[in-house]
């Protein structure tokens, strides 16, 4: 049969109890030893009985485990008193900042013109007078912009006069060029310019025939009459020449 399950109570019989202690006792030392070595650990233990007899493992010294022991509990119990004083910094912070949002919020609504009914005659007027001055900042800065904007299209006004102006020079630069091209081309040509000569007789006596870039407009149709007639009297005039030289 197996080993009967023990009850993990006080042990009544003081013979027993004594008997209980001293194995139980003699086990844990042995327990403590053997962590020690396998696992390098620092151990130390003490066991007081019933009868006020002290009983002592240390892995190395009691001396140094105890005071290695207060200097851990030590520090725990300081950054646990650190914690809780952060703690109770915090929530200082969170009721201050939660009175400063309650003080906006009803500096908020009485500037809006809500909840006016538990304000003073000296509080009513300071709320007008700071109403005053945010309504004179307003405007200032309105008046500031408005008179940014104005200088820009002032600037603007100006820039684009210096760019109409260039373009005016552009041209005109062109213009020359052309009519320098112009009459290049026409001193090139005797006999364009013999054309223009004549079309700008015909326009000058006909002021409906215009020239453009040394082009003339068709003549009217006196003109073309007066040069069909000359061509006539021009080929009369060799037909009588070469009668003339038969005749001979």
């Amino acid at each position: 049969m197996g080993r009967g399950k023990i009850a993990i109570r006080r042990i009544d019989n003081t013979t027993n109890r004594q008997v209980t202690f001293s194995k139980r006792r003699s086990g844990l030392m042995k327990k403590a030893k053997e962590l020690s070595i396998l696992c390098d650990a620092q151990i130390g233990l003490i066991v007081f009985s019933c009868t006020a007899k002290l009983y002592e493992f240390a892995s190395t010294s009691m001396k140094a485990i105890t005071e290695r022991y207060n200097k851990i509990k030590e520090d725990d119990h300081n950054q646990l008193m650190d914690r809780a004083s952060e703690v109770k910094f915090w929530q200082r912070e969170v009721a201050t900042l939660r009175q400063q949002l309650q003080y906006l919020q009803e500096t908020h609504r009485h500037l809006m013109g809500e909840e006016l009914s538990g304000l003073s005659i000296k509080e009513l007027q300071d709320l007008e007078n700071q109403l005053e001055m945010g309504l004179n900042s307003v405007r200032k800065k309105k008046e500031q912009l408005l008179t940014q904007e104005i200088n820009q299209l002032h600037q603007k006004d100006k820039n684009m006069e210096k760019e109409y102006a260039e373009l005016e020079k552009k041209m005109n630069f062109l213009r020359r060029e052309n009519e320098e091209l112009r009459k290049v081309v026409e001193s090139s040509s005797p006999l364009l310019r013999r054309r223009n000569e004549e079309n700008n007789a015909t326009s000058s006596m006909n002021p409906l025939c215009t020239i453009s870039y040394g082009y003339a407009a068709p003549p009217p149709a006196s003109t073309n009459l007066q040069l069909s007639r000359h061509q006539q009297s021009s080929e009369l005039a060799d037909k009588a020449m070469k009668l003339k030289l038969q005749f001979l």
